[in-house]
């Protein structure tokens, strides 16, 4: 059994969960790093939980960072890949759409307090069919009364559907360390400086900087898992010195980044 809780005798096999006979189903498997999960849905809704590495989670509205003791909530039937920076222990809660309807209807990034990262590694040990009474029973409806107060975390890269605007937010995902003025940006979208910062923010909510603020941060949450400098990547991401990219981090994410790196 591994330091989080998986047993080797469990199926890690999504499909095997998705029929089973109780509100929640919980189960552990663990990924190398480079690991890439092609796009593909459940019938049930997730809550996918990061015991280290970090995932980065795509669907047609954008890239959710889940970094190591936070979680992504996906809904069922959403379309989606993920890709894995380190050594990834994915530990994933299936949850029946009838006991997850008042929860988002798209994919959000959250907080995991303390108590639920342990009833998440309890469901792990449980058996699939767990009993319906006493407190195999108690530990699953705990964690559905967990999840529905979740803090949303600030980790989520919108991706806009408009052809053009897609094109250079992808292109600046790939390379988020080089500066795009708003007025270069403006000309890949064929659009005056005006227009192209009004359509990017009906497009992703957040004004072009911002966006741009935000695609460093989850590519330096993808650096910091594969063991990379921090003086490293806040200079290839542009910033200034590493106190100024330490801050911003902190900021963001809770904690420094050399404390990040150390979970």
């Amino acid at each position: 059994m591994s330091r989080n809780g998986q047993t080797p005798s469990r199926s890690i096999d999504p499909g095997d969960y998705q029929d089973v006979p109780r509100p929640v189903a919980a189960m552990p498997k663990d990924f190398p790093a480079g690991h890439v999960i092609p796009p593909h849905s459940h019938k049930r809704a997730q809550l996918v939980f990061a015991a280290s590495g970090v995932m980065t989670v795509s669907a047609a509205r954008g890239q959710w960072a889940v970094p190591p003791n936070q979680a992504l909530w996906i809904p069922a039937g959403c379309v989606h890949s993920i890709r894995m920076s380190g050594r990834v222990e994915m530990r994933t809660l299936y949850i029946r759409p009838d006991v997850a309807a008042g929860l988002p209807a798209e994919p959000r990034s959250v907080g995991v307090s303390p108590l639920l990262r342990e009833l998440v590694l309890a469901a792990m040990k449980l058996p699939v069919l767990y009993a319906e009474s006493g407190r195999e029973a108690r530990i699953m409806a705990l964690i559905l009364d967990e999840v529905a107060v979740l803090p949303r975390l600030p980790l989520h890269l919108p991706m806009p559907e408009e052809t053009r605007l897609r094109r250079l937010c992808e292109r600046i995902a790939d390379a988020p360390g080089e500066t795009v003025s708003v007025a270069e940006a403006a000309g890949a979208a064929a659009a005056s400086p005006r227009n192209f910062a009004r359509r990017f923010r009906a497009a992703t909510g957040m004004s072009f900087g911002a966006w741009c603020r935000q695609a460093r941060l989850l590519d330096a949450l993808v650096r910091l898992a594969a063991g990379q400098p921090v003086t490293a990547i806040a200079l290839d991401l542009g910033y200034e010195s590493p106190s100024a990219f330490a801050s911003m981090f902190r900021r963001h994410v809770g904690v420094t980044p050399r404390q990040f790196g150390s979970l």
